[in-house]
Formats: C-alpha cells, sequence, structure tokens
C-alpha cells in the first residue's frame, strides 16, 4: 500500500471507529467484538462515538468514486447533501488532499438541526416520516467544523451550505459537480436535492443516493426524478442500501 493508501485507510477506520470501537458503549463484549465489526462496517448501526454511519464500504466506495473522477479529469467539485457529523464528507476531503488536489472544493449542505418536518401536501410519500423528532441526527455546524478540524482538514476549501434543501440548494453557488452523494433520508430532500443539484454534475460524473435499499420514499424519489427527465441511468449497488450511477455524456444514454 502506498503512504496515500495507508493515510485513507486511517481515515476512514477513525472515522466509523472501527479503531476504538471495543470501547464504545454499546460494545458487545459477548461476541468478541466481531458482530459490533460486522454491523459498524456494513453501515448497521449508529456509532456511539464515529464520525460516520454508513460504514467501510460505502466509505470505500466515495474514495473509489472520488479517485475515478481525478484520474479521469472529470469537472468539478465534491458535493455532499446530508452531513450528519460530517464523516463522509471529512474523508472527501482527505482524498483531495492526499492526491494534492490543489482546485476542487468539498460542499457539505444540511440544515445542521435535524431534518425537516414532511411537507405532505408536496409530497405525500413522506406521510407518517418520523426523522425530524430524532435527536441524535441534530448535530449543529459548530460540531461539524471541529470533527474537520480534528482531522487537520478545516479550511477554505470547504463550503457550507446551512439550511433546509428547499430553501438552500437551487441557489448554491457550486458551479459544476464531479461527485454528488445524497444522504437526506426523505423522498423529499432526495428529490429536491436531484432537482436542484443534477444538471451540475458534469457528465462522466457519479450520483451516490445512500439511503435507496433502506427507505422505500428515498427510491421512490430517485425513480420519479429520473422519469420526470426520461433519464436512463444504470444504478450500481454498493451494499444493502446504497447505490451509485454514473452521469451519462453524451450519445451514452440519458444526460
Amino acid at each position: 500500500m502506498t503512504p496515500s493508501d495507508l493515510y485513507l485507510d486511517l481515515v476512514k477506520r477513525t472515522l466509523t471507529n472501527l479503531l476504538y470501537i471495543d470501547a464504545e458503549p454499546r460494545y458487545d463484549p459477548q461476541n468478541d467484538g466481531a458482530e459490533s465489526r460486522r454491523l459498524r462496517t456494513n453501515g448497521l448501526d449508529w456509532p456511539a462515538w464515529g464520525l460516520t454511519m454508513v460504514g467501510m464500504k460505502r466509505l470505500d466506495n466515495i474514495q473509489t468514486l472520488v479517485e475515478a473522477a481525478l484520474a479521469e479529469e472529470i469537472p468539478g467539485d465534491l458535493f455532499e447533501a446530508g452531513v450528519w457529523r460530517g464523516g463522509a464528507g471529512i474523508l472527501m476531503r482527505a482524498i483531495l488532499a492526499a492526491h494534492a488536489d490543489t482546485t476542487r472544493r468539498v460542499w457539505l449542505a444540511d440544515s445542521f438541526q435535524g431534518l425537516p418536518r414532511p411537507h405532505v401536501e408536496r409530497f405525500p410519500m413522506d406521510a407518517g416520516d418520523t426523522h425530524y423528532q430524532y435527536e441524535a441526527l441534530k448535530v449543529s455546524l459548530e460540531t461539524v467544523k471541529a470533527n474537520f478540524a480534528r482531522f487537520g482538514l478545516l479550511d477554505s476549501r470547504l463550503e457550507f451550505v446551512e439550511g433546509f434543501f428547499s430553501e438552500t440548494l437551487d441557489r448554491a453557488a457550486v458551479e459544476r459537480i464531479a461527485v454528488l452523494r445524497l444522504d437526506g433520508d426523505m423522498y423529499e430532500s432526495t428529490y429536491v436535492a436531484l432537482t436542484a443539484l443534477y444538471d451540475k454534475v458534469s457528465p462522466g460524473g457519479f450520483v451516490i443516493v445512500d439511503d435507496y435499499g433502506y427507505l422505500e420514499s428515498c427510491r421512490r424519489a430517485v425513480a420519479d426524478f429520473l422519469s420526470s427527465r426520461s433519464l436512463a441511468v444504470e444504478l450500481h449497488q454498493i451494499d444493502w442500501t446504497g447505490v451509485y450511477w454514473k452521469k451519462p455524456v453524451c450519445g451514452e444514454g440519458g444526460s
């Protein structure tokens, strides 16, 4: 492994807290940690101390796609809509640092106060959604910035977009996006983000949807958006819930 590979592997293990999972309050010594590590690797639990709940497989995918965008010189920045404690965004910034990229930015969009109450009149698929009640999802901007600072990655290459997606994303100043990651859980959050940002994704760039396999509302939002644009894309499964696709270039179908 190269020094860059070792650095990014350490970042991922730190973000998931796999390094010290046996010290966490919910650690189960009865299984000698094997089950706890399996859950964490696959993003099947909420880490008490980790900075991301997506697990190693989805972090590996982020690294693969960002590095592909760099290698293929896909124009644009990295954009995450749905930040939580900042873990996936920290990895994105770390990848740019590891590859000595000095031009791209990492955009981080979140309300930093949890998810919105369902707007059922506009988005009936969100009827009954209770994510807005989850205190664990309410992570302040100050906390997220402090987490970046712990990794030495809080700098001018970060752009924070604060507010609910319906109020901010269509005005986000990002011009082009090489990798777009969506982790908004709800139909509204997913559909609004795609509507506001998809046209800014460069041909050949990547779109990651974190909750596709887990939440029907998210899956439906993706399907409805693609249908509304008559877009044909090939979805690739990352793990039990995450998917991604590569935005077609002209002549490959879809746009």
